[in-house]
């Protein structure tokens, strides 16, 4: 298996990239690019696939303690919508 920036694949399969010299601009380009607000988005998105990779596996440590870190990504993403509201 590889890892390329959180994502796992098999074996022979490749990622397709973006020509040379062009800038794609989206959001998994570079996580955290986009400030605080953006890389807690990013955090939260990320641990919730591999939270469920650890619960596919039986890892139960990995699984509670990528539990314990989606719910804090969550409550952050939770208290700055509140405070946008406000």
């Amino acid at each position: 298996m590889r890892f390329e920036w959180g994502l796992v694949t098999k074996p022979g399969k490749k990622r397709a990239r973006a020509a040379s010299g062009a800038r794609r601009g989206g959001r998994h380009d570079e996580p955290g690019e986009g400030g605080a607000d953006e890389a807690v988005a990013f955090i939260a998105e990320q641990t919730g696939a591999l939270r469920k990779l650890a619960e596919r596996h039986k890892l139960d440590v990995l699984h509670y303690l990528l539990g314990m870190t989606q719910l804090e990504a969550d409550e952050h993403l939770r208290l700055r919508t509140k405070r946008k509201l406000s």
